[in-house]
């Protein structure tokens, strides 16, 4: 047992030209300090007191003295010129050392810091050192210090050595016993003299002798328990539960796609189909009679006049079924090439009626190509984004290691695990989830890509217009945005903080657009948006973000600004969706030719056809997401949320789940069918989703507060001992999002025994 001496000064002097000024002089160290004490704030605030009381550094007993005598030498001067009456007061401290899992209770003051010695019992490599209090206030800073005299336990200087967290209610500090050679150290506890620091109120200036403060009553309730942390067992269980849980999605693919295999063959060799593998899907080995009937489908466009009175290309004239190929021979500039295309696609595209044999008019080869531009393009993007995040926040990680400041990331302290240099291990792990499922996803959709290419070598597919076209390029983008959201999700956890927030966010509004933009795909396909102008949309979307985080909490000029685009971009996408893209507004004269055209646009079908639109099953479509849109607009503008990542990624989530809600909808209007496969998905996604969202609603930390108020809402783990609620959000997370892909993958395999004439647009 290590004894220590506390020694305890009062002056009743309030001179601070003359202050008294106590020495003590020890084995190892020098310790001094003044009475009236000073303590400096903001605006030059000065509070002063006039009780004191310190710990002395305790020493090491020595052969030559006995355990329990301390040779201590106090010096009391002063300079003044009259005689100042003090107090002076050494008591030895019965309990100094703390106990593993024994709480101990104590007082603590700006003036009266303390601070107590633990050592690492035998078993035990790793401790968490919990400190609670049932007031806020007054501010406090719990410090972790090696054992090193003199102990730093003043608001000045509390910060100069060790580990430190500001605290109101709660601190929680992990330590190692490989960070402390001595397998002992000091745990300080720090009264700050304002509450600022901590999110409490700010002084106000005052200039003048108004600014001096005498002996403040700032006194603080607190007690400490030190626990032991988790054994490197664990460790070892919480990643083999990690690959394992999300190898058995592996496990569950091979087992349905053999399955499949099974199947197919065996109807293949019955003769009554012929596997169209590409797709996992099967075509008819007799199209035109397994087709709808002609008189059964009101509207439908037969091939003669889907072109507006042409014939389409004879099979002569289109290229061969094994020429689908990434060959660079034909550029961008050969999109749109083909002459009917461009003659035909206005009156085809406004027509009441619309089939996807209508939108699917152009060569396969080069639409593929087109949209293989996304997945290409979001790798060069991924790479690009990702080397820059990496870096920084290796940064932050080494600058909270050096300078021990752990004020800088808001971590859940009840549960961070370190490992290495990082800091909360566990919140890295849970990721992994994200980054298996991404690449899960892209081999699922390499297979289908494979098998379709056998088929299509197997049997000239371009004189079979059935089904929806297969293009895989969007599937590729959305497996390479999966990976890496769980690659900056991790980074982001490395430190997370206010500044580095949108790094969790930016793949996620990719996410969102590229489903939204897959689902458009669908049954658009010649008429979907490139790549280029997609990722171009979504680096506006970032940047918008990014100037949120930074103007967005208390400019009303920002969310003025934010509101009116997102009303405007509402409207603009409604109108070139509702037209199919083909609304100009260009006066053949001038300026004013356009404006009229303009006028006519809106008087005729905004105001003639209100009761009746055009395109009934989209203007319901869009006035629902514009009202939705204008919602969000309002709201932003009336509760300027914090979290501004946050807020427009509720946008992008909320547009996307308005989408597929209607396009399942309409599809069963339309008699088409749901296969159990993604009928599976569809219901996984959803319970998975309500899961998820639970997690991700018990909110652990916010940097939207400051670091005290955080570390008030920290949890202990609750999954293996290691994972927090924030980390089985990450994993339910990446589940959602894979089922949501297959929902994405599966969810037209009903189509490939129609006529794409058959197959309405919506």
């Amino acid at each position: 047992q290590v004894d220590a001496v506390r020694v305890y000064v009062n002056s009743s002097s309030e001179n601070l030209q003359y202050p008294v000024l106590f020495v003590v002089r020890q084995q190892k160290g020098v310790l001094s300090w003044q009475v009236p004490l000073i303590f400096r704030g903001l605006y030059q605030r000065t509070y002063n007191y006039q009780e004191v009381s310190r710990t002395l550094c305790p020493t090491e007993p020595t052969p030559e003295t006995r355990p329990s005598d301390q040779i201590i030498f106090v010096d009391v001067a002063s300079m003044a010129p009259f005689n100042i009456a003090y107090e002076l007061l050494v008591t030895r401290l019965e309990n100094f050392q703390l106990e593993t899992n024994k709480a101990f209770n104590f007082t603590a003051s700006p003036s009266q810091p303390q601070y107590f010695l633990y050592k690492f019992p035998q078993d035990v490599d790793s401790v968490i050192i919990n400190v609670v209090s049932d007031a806020a206030y007054p501010c406090s800073v719990v410090s972790v210090q090696d054992i090193v005299c003199p102990v730093y336990d003043l608001d000045h200087n509390v910060e100069f050595n060790g580990v430190y967290q500001s605290m109101t209610k709660q601190a929680a500090i992990t330590v190692q016993r490989k960070d402390f050679p001595g397998e002992q150290f000091f745990v300080v506890f720090v009264i700050k003299p304002e509450d600022y620091a901590c999110g409490g109120s700010v002084p106000s200036s005052i200039h003048g002798n108004v600014n001096r403060t005498w002996n403040l009553q700032r006194t603080k309730n607190l007690q400490v328990t030190i626990v032991p942390s988790i054994k490197k067992s664990v460790y070892v269980q919480a990643m083999f539960f990690s690959f394992l849980s999300f190898l058995s999605f592996y496990l569950g693919s091979v087992v349905v796609a053999f399955v499949h295999y099974i199947r197919v063959q065996r109807k293949a060799s019955a003769g009554r189909l012929t596997p169209e593998h590409g797709s996992g899907m099967m075509t008819s080995s007799h199209p035109i009679s397994a087709s709808t009937p002609e008189g059964s489908s009101y509207g439908a466009i037969d091939e003669s006049s889907s072109s507006g009175g042409r014939q389409l290309p004879s099979p002569e004239r289109r290229p061969p079924a094994g020429s689908d190929t990434d060959s660079s021979v034909e550029e961008e500039s050969d999109f749109d090439t083909m002459p009917e295309i461009e003659s035909d696609k206005n009156i085809i595209r406004t027509k009441v009626f619309l089939y996807l044999s209508d939108l699917s008019r152009k060569d396969r080869r080069i639409v593929s190509k087109k949209y293989k531009i996304y997945f290409w393009n979001i790798i060069t993007i991924a790479v690009f984004y990702a080397l820059p995040v990496i870096q920084l926040v290796i940064t932050y990680q080494t600058v909270v290691n050096v300078t021990g400041n752990q004020d800088i990331c808001y971590y859940n302290f009840l549960c961070a695990h370190p490992l290495g240099v990082l800091s909360a291990f566990n919140n890295i792990l849970s990721n992994v989830g994200h980054m298996m499922l991404g690449f899960l996803f892209l081999l699922i959709v390499l297979r289908r890509d494979i098998l379709h290419r056998r088929a299509m070598e197997m049997k000239d597919i371009y004189t079979l217009d059935y089904g929806i076209p297969k293009h895989f390029g969007l599937f590729y983008a959305m497996g390479i945005a999966l990976m890496m959201e769980g690659v900056l999700s991790a980074c982001y956890h490395v430190c997370p903080n206010y500044s580095n927030f949108q790094f969790d966010t930016s793949f996620m509004y990719m996410i969102a657009g590229l489903c939204m933009l897959k689902l458009y795909q669908t049954r658009h396909p010649d008429i979907n948006a490139s790549a280029y102008s997609a990722y171009a949309s979504f680096a506006v979307v970032i940047s918008l973000a990014v100037l949120g985080v930074v103007f967005g909490k208390n400019d009303m000029w920002f969310w003025v600004i934010f509101s009116m685009i997102h009303v405007l971009a509402s409207l603009a996408l409604s109108t070139q969706i509702y037209y199919m893209g083909r609304f100009k507004i260009d006066g053949p004269d001038s300026d004013v030719g356009m404006f009229r055209r303009a006028v006519m646009v809106l008087y005729t079908d905004c105001i003639q056809q209100c009761s009746r639109p055009m395109y009934m099953d989209r203007m319901v479509l869009l006035i629902v997401g514009n009202l939705v849109n204008w919602s969000f607009a309002i709201f932003g503008l009336v509760y300027r949320p914090r979290d501004f990542a946050s807020y427009i990624l509720g946008i992008f989530i909320c547009n996307l789940l308005l989408y597929l809600a209607f396009y399942i909808i309409m599809k069963l209007r339309s008699s088409e069918k749901l296969l159990p496969i993604p009928m599976f998905c569809i219901v996984a996604t959803a319970v998975v989703w309500a899961a998820a969202l639970y997690f991700f609603f018990q909110t652990l930390s916010s940097w939207e507060e400051t670091p005290a108020e955080s570390r008030e809402k920290n949890r202990p783990c609750i999954l293996l001992g290691f994972f927090d609620d924030h980390d089985v959000w990450h994993f339910l997370s990446a589940a959602a999002l894979f089922f949501s892909f297959l929902v994405l993958l599966t969810l037209d395999d009903d189509l490939d025994t129609v006529r794409r004439d058959k197959i309405p647009v919506f």
